[in-house]
């Protein structure tokens, strides 16, 4: 995109993000990525709970942003900022939450990609012997993907992040559970060291960039994307409207000229097995 090719952009991450965002950035947008090497991401919050995140994940995700712009006086840069727990829709069901923001400070463009994936290993548990052990790193794709040890006694509590030794992570649990502490293992959920997740924030990087790439009709700012989903497709059996999406409202959030997509799923009625009437 001729509004960005050949600048600058700051990938804020110490965790290799840029594996998969720079490739992506550099192709779509023709920008040139750099990572700052003294960038300390675990300020605005750490898995491992050191440093915990105060504010929601698109607050944060802002702060990110801003750091990097002004700890280098470059005026476009990109952040991931990562939420792992319960699917919002499929309870019970863990979930990797990825948002992906690109800010142009000279053109004031705020631009948000997210993916939610069921894809992720995340998961935590009390280990007790040797065997529940090996069935949890077996479970998370181990040594591939890292684990994060806990020892705890009497209040004190001792972290082991960043494990991908089989020999390392048994000798630790033995270690310390012979003098009496409790042991919780969990997957390390940096990017780094989880390719699962790194393969999440790619395709929310490949969203963003979508969403960047679709201008406005009117005035040609990027951006232009949906603001509202409004539901009422009616059923095919009794036209009572459903919840399923009607039509999505566009707006440009510089013009603020707006645009309506009717049927954007190429449907004009809904199955009656989405229907409250016909299957309640």
């Amino acid at each position: 995109m001729k509004l960005f090719e050949g600048r600058e952009l700051i990938i804020a991450s110490m965790h290799k993000k840029e594996v998969v965002m720079a490739p992506i950035l550099e192709k779509e947008l023709g920008v040139r990525c750099r990572v700052i090497s003294n960038f300390d991401t675990d300020q605005f919050g750490m898995f491992t709970g050191e440093i915990n995140r105060v504010i929601s994940p698109i607050e944060t995700l802002r702060l990110k942003c801003v750091a990097a712009l002004n700890q280098t006086k470059c005026d476009l840069v990109v952040a991931s900022e990562g939420s792992f727990g319960q699917h919002p829709s499929f309870f019970f069901v863990p979930a990797d939450d990825e948002l992906v923001m690109f800010i142009d400070k000279i053109n004031d463009i705020e631009i948000v990609g997210r993916e939610i994936s069921t894809q992720t290993n995340f998961g935590s548990q009390l280990i007790q012997d040797e065997r529940e052990l090996d069935d949890f790193l077996t479970a998370k794709g181990f040594p591939e993907h890292a684990v994060i040890m806990r020892f705890t006694k009497n209040g004190k509590e001792i972290i082991e992040k960043g494990l991908t030794s089989k020999h390392k992570v048994v000798e630790s649990f033995h270690s310390y559970h012979t003098n009496g502490y409790t042991t919780h293992i969990e997957t390390d959920m940096r990017a780094l060291y989880n390719p699962t997740r790194m393969q999440v924030i790619e395709k929310a990087t490949q969203k963003m960039v979508q969403i960047l790439l679709s201008t406005c009709p009117k005035c040609d700012y990027p951006g232009f994307s949906i603001r509202m989903q409004v539901a009422g497709l009616p059923c095919e059996l009794c036209s009572t409207p459903t919840q399923s999406t009607m039509y999505n409202e566009y707006v440009c959030k510089k013009c603020n000229f707006e645009h309506l997509v009717k049927f954007p799923n190429g449907k004009t009625v809904e199955s009656a097995m989405y229907c409250d009437v016909c299957n309640p």
